[in-house]
């Protein structure tokens, strides 16, 4: 019988989890073995018609993972207008799904043989030692640990303070050089697209506005405003994580399945959530110096994403002229079908959070060409910039046809749905929804 990584409760799914390490390598302890080495065997011997990859953002580790993605293909499973349209439209319609999970959960459940989740609560979380979770995060070399312990035990035996200790101040410029992440602007890789860290501005917002910046923890363990800036930072270095596993990760396991099904109809498309949308895009566009294109996919979603408005555009306004970073994708015509993405006010993680993670002097600012921010999220503007033409739409019913055309760029206001949730992120990840749903089915069908 062949091996499925996971059934999908209730529904006739199934689907493979493709699991990665921190380094963008693929896991090597499921029970199973190795599951590309699966999936290659089932597209080599299995009349497969299309090939789906989802990722999931942050704070995933394995039951996550799968919780969402049984989510997601329930969710899917329930369009059964859209299922009947593609099998109408592409007979003996067989789709291949795969769940790409990379570690973006600091004190996760990695173990692969286990199903159940062990998300953590706050006795959990107090349990952590907080340096070992944050070095984690953020590369956890002898430099790195120094500096997060003269930064933790600061925050934990300080009282109110009017301002950021000077011990406090040369432990972050001793870790923020540590980690080494770029600083280059809007127009730089994600996690390398930003300009200035400045723990003692970031200081100062969090005792003026506490709850925003408890917002950019990403669930971090801490209690005062002096690991304001860790926050801020790990929120970066997540962003640089997802653009390499994308690129390191599944870009070749990408150009590996379509060289194998090369002279067949089968059909590929992407699709991710948060900072799934930079391992979506970065796959496919793949790394700037790297040999090797995928072939065109037949549609690319980007679900609430955690990613640079400008990531597409020819020339991102408040940059240095340079194109987006992604939008090599655009110019090689890499996507056949369309290019959709979801909006929703009532997403406060990539509506607030997101641009405050980048606020530092003054950094929330608008483009004087295009009143939209020079940091701010797919998610909540949608794509935008030159080069483009993307359609604003309102979010359908599941008897609602969108009519995407081949090439086209959608950006599709979800608020109608896209709603409900609570905490920091708000509706963020409430997209296990029918509607949801039937956008990506009409990406799929063209």
């Amino acid at each position: 019988m062949l091996f499925r990584s996971q059934s999908v409760d209730g529904t006739d799914l199934s689907y493979y989890l493709l699991a990665y390490d921190a380094d963008s390598k693929e896991r090597q302890d499921h029970p199973a073995g190795l599951i590309s080495e699966r999936i290659l065997d089932a597209l080599d011997s299995e009349p497969v018609t299309d090939v789906f990859l989802f990722s999931h953002g942050w704070r995933g580790d394995v039951p996550a993972a799968r919780e969402q993605y049984q989510g997601w293909l329930q969710a899917m499973a329930k369009c059964e207008s859209d299922r009947a349209s593609i099998r109408k439209k592409r007979p003996g319609f067989r789709p291949l799904l795969i769940g790409l999970h990379w570690p973006s959960e600091h004190w996760g459940e990695e173990d692969l043989s286990k199903e159940v989740s062990f998300a953590p609560g706050a006795e959990v979380a107090d349990e952590i030692d907080p340096v070992s979770a944050y070095a984690t995060r953020l590369g956890d070399s002898p430099q790195v640990r120094e500096a997060l312990k003269v930064i933790i035990e600061a925050d934990r035996s300080a009282g109110v303070s009017d301002s950021m200790p000077e011990k406090v101040i040369a432990a972050y410029r001793a870790l923020d050089k540590a980690v080494g992440l770029p600083k280059s602007g809007p127009d730089a890789a994600p996690g390398a697209d930003w300009q200035v860290f400045d723990p003692e501005a970031i200081y100062e917002a969090a005792k003026a506005d506490s709850p925003v910046m408890e917002s950019v923890s990403f669930g971090l363990p801490g209690r005062g405003s002096f690991l304001g800036p860790l926050r801020v930072l790990s929120f970066w270095k997540m962003k640089d994580r997802a653009r390499q596993f994308g690129e390191r990760g599944v870009h070749p396991f990408l150009v590996a399945m379509q060289s194998l099904t090369a002279g067949r109809d089968v059909r590929y498309h992407l699709a991710g959530h948060s900072f799934g949308c930079i391992v979506a895009s970065s796959a496919l566009a793949g790394p700037v110096d790297a040999g090797t294109t995928p072939d065109q996919v037949d549609s690319l979603v980007l679900l609430q994403g955690a990613l640079s408005l400008w990531s597409y555009c020819k020339q991102v306004p408040a940059g240095s002229g340079k194109p987006g970073y992604f939008h090599r994708i655009i110019a090689r015509q890499q996507v056949r079908g369309s290019i959709v993405t979801t909006q929703s006010r009532y997403d406060t993680a990539v509506g607030t959070w997101y641009p405050r993670a980048a606020w530092s002097a003054g950094q929330v600012e608008f483009s004087v060409e295009a009143n939209l921010p020079t940091y701010g999220a797919v998610g909540a503007y949608g794509i935008q910039g030159t080069g483009l033409s993307p359609e604003e739409l309102a979010m359908k019913s599941l008897g609602e046809s969108y009519d995407f055309r081949a090439g086209g760029i959608y950006n599709i206001e979800g608020s109608g749905y896209i709603k409900d949730g609570r905490g920091f992120s708000g509706a963020h990840s409430d997209i296990r929804k029918p509607e949801v749903a039937h956008a990506v089915w009409s990406a799929v069908i063209g």
